[in-house]
């Protein structure tokens, strides 16, 4: 299978993931009483005071771009952590040392990843460079896993939605809202196969009785995938591309065969790809609403996509489609109705024995 790369601004820049990505901490931060409680009730540890089988506590973040996000989830997950071997009994002096594991694509920039490390950190850290679609750590060596808003990021677009000879070619649009019906099918089917392969690889690298807390867009129940909430987000930026397409600047069938490779699924898909992957109790599976009129920034907006749309629209074009989107975005009306509402997907799930 063909699969892209997908990596966020790095530096401290303007455009920067570092500065932009304050509606992921949000989430992340809304999180964490949900994942205090599940290490506290659900995580499985070697409770052999004297002797403990093995000192090491593995952590993997998954997607973890160039932060500080991570900074902040890493020494949460670790603290609660902690105060599970203390409530069993352990003493500071035989508390495991904790290994982690920042995983990103080969081309995520690494280097301000680690220059900003907390100088108090109280863990090793490594760097995991690789898909979190395929395999990345030994078997049965992770105790818990992380993924923070990255999961809804496909291996790839469905490639039919982008064949300009397919019936379920996604013409004049670059995502599935409000699409065709075989547009959303064809993304639902895509997140379905690399849910598959993420869950299948996670089941071989997490101990039994450990821990996977996974946090990602979603939509809701009930609902078609064309009926994404995110589609909102989107709409400036397709009616940009319009633009430059009507302006002769981008050609048309450049357009046609572009879509963004990002998903939504509601909490009804995620659980049925965990039963028939079987290898995961699902701890907790919880549908976050939250109402926000407010549109990406330009700012965000490039610090996510900004690579993506410079490689397959040329570097050329990308400061004027951006400059179109805050033009459209400062002119258009407060978001209303179902429009307002955004849905996320906080998971935890525990390694089967």
């Amino acid at each position: 299978m063909q699969e892209e790369s997908y990596v966020m601004i790095g530096g401290d820049g303007r455009y920067s993931y570092a500065k932009n990505s304050n509606p992921q901490r949000a989430g992340a931060d809304h999180a964490k009483t949900l994942i205090i409680e599940a290490i506290a009730e659900n995580l499985d540890i070697d409770e052999d005071v004297s002797c403990p089988i093995s000192n090491i506590f593995g952590i993997a973040d998954l997607g973890c771009s160039v932060g500080p996000n991570t900074y902040v989830s890493m020494k949460n997950i670790i603290e609660a952590v902690v105060q599970k071997y203390k409530s069993k009994g352990r003493h500071d002096s035989n508390l495991p040392e904790f290994h982690v594991f920042f995983n990103d694509h080969v081309s995520n920039d690494f280097n301000t990843l680690f220059a900003n490390l907390p100088a108090d950190r109280q863990y090793f850290a490594a760097g995991v460079p690789g898909s979190f679609y395929h395999r990345l750590f030994p078997k049965a060596s992770m105790k818990f896993v992380y993924s923070a808003y990255a999961l809804h990021w496909l291996s790839r677009a469905p490639p039919e939605v982008g064949d300009l000879d397919s019936a379920s070619c996604n013409k004049e649009k670059l995502y599935y809202r409000n699409a065709k019906k075989e547009v959303g099918q064809a993304y639902s089917a895509q997140f379905e196969k690399d849910m598959e392969t993420f869950l299948s690889a996670r089941a071989e690298e997490l101990a039994p009785g450990g821990l996977m807390a996974i946090l990602m867009s979603g939509r809701k129940d009930g609902t078609l995938p064309i009926q994404s909430s995110l589609g909102p987000q989107y709409q400036p930026l397709e009616s940009s591309l319009l633009d430059l397409v009507n302006e002769g600047i981008i050609s048309k069938d450049k357009m046609d065969s572009f879509n963004l490779p990002i998903y939504g699924p509601s909490a009804e898909e995620i659980k049925a790809i965990l039963i028939k992957n079987g290898h995961f109790d699902i701890v907790r599976l919880v549908t976050r609403t939250r109402n926000s009129s407010l549109m990406l920034t330009v700012e965000e907006c490039r610090a996510g996509i900004d690579g993506l749309f410079s490689k397959h629209f040329g570097s050329e074009n990308v400061d004027q489609l951006f400059d179109l989107f805050s033009k459209k975005v400062a002119r258009m009306p407060p978001l209303n109705g179902d429009d307002l509402i955004r849905f996320s997907l906080n998971i935890i799930l525990k390694r089967k024995p």
